[in-house]
């Protein structure tokens, strides 16, 4: 199930439900690691912000897009 909520997005799966966020190029001012792959993800590159719907919020995390659409499989 997914439900769009104001540039986030919610959305439930085989892992669970998490809440999204795509972030531009544009806004992507920082490198991270993706939890998926554990490569980098640059500054300037789109990709996936995700996070659990409940809790404080330090589970969030940053993963390609590709990595994040795939994530069930990674496991």
């Amino acid at each position: 199930m997914l439900r769009v909520t104001g540039g986030q997005r919610r959305e439930t799966g085989p892992d669970g439900e998490w809440v999204t966020r795509r972030i531009s190029g544009a806004a992507a001012a920082k490198t991270y690691r993706c939890p998926g792959c554990h490569q980098e993800i640059p500054a300037g590159m789109p990709h996936v912000v995700a996070w659990r719907p409940y809790g404080d919020g330090e589970d969030r995390r940053h993963w390609h897009s590709s990595c994040w659409q795939r994530r069930a499989h990674l496991r």
